[in-house]
């Protein structure tokens, strides 16, 4: 089970009224959406949230379907306000340490700032699982928070969200780029790569052939 944090009122709040407020958040999520194939028809978003990059994407390209995934029943609580009675929109409870639910084929895969509080063996297995998920030529776009080299730019990283170290979320288990761009490349994605990054948030794209 993920941390029991996300599913109180208190830290989901905290958090959402932070979530604009990130240096650069908007521009990675920017080029999250250029990667996200303009004929996409059908969407999942794991770890959707209250639903912040289904609206995005939808915005951009309203006739898309999104289906979003979430354990946290008050984060889901959000999307479901968010989004209302939009039959373009799915949401589905689960938990993210389990092996994802059969959903259907994706044109797309996505994520935002979810997948680093799992553990690293189930981060790799969740990667294949979403590979499995998308159509030929479908893509994987992670955006993620990733860890920095050094004790030194992880404190610096605090330092530039105005965040407290002592605030870090014990729920992370960050990974650095480089691994997990060669699982991509293992479990059989073509054209990987970080395409785009600024100090520990990143943005891992993998197309499937």
């Amino acid at each position: 089970m993920p941390s029991e944090e996300w599913t109180t009122i208190e830290h989901v709040s905290r958090y959402l009224e932070r979530a604009d407020e990130f240096p650069h958040r908007m521009e990675g999520e920017g080029v999250l959406l250029e990667h996200v194939p303009r004929d996409a028809r059908r969407v999942l978003d794991i770890g959707t949230g209250d639903g912040r990059l289904l609206a995005l994407l939808q915005a951009d390209r309203p006739e898309i379907a999104g289906v979003g995934i979430d354990f946290s029943d008050v984060m889901l609580a959000r999307a479901h306000d968010r989004f209302g009675v939009d039959e373009r929109v799915e949401l589905v409870k689960h938990d993210l340490t389990e092996p994802l639910p059969d959903l259907g084929r994706f044109d797309a895969v996505v994520s935002s700032f979810v997948i680093h509080h799992l553990e690293h063996e189930r981060k790799r297995t969740l990667y294949a699982e979403a590979f499995d998920l998308l159509e030929p030529g479908g893509v994987f776009a992670n955006f993620e928070h990733v860890a920095s080299p050094t004790q030194r730019l992880h404190l610096a990283f605090f330092e530039a969200i105005n965040e407290p170290i002592e605030h870090e979320d014990p729920s992370d288990r960050l990974l650095d780029v480089h691994t997990q761009l060669d699982w991509l490349r293992e479990i059989g994605f073509d054209d990987v790569d970080c395409y785009w990054k600024w100090l520990e948030m990143a943005l891992l794209v993998g197309v499937k052939p």
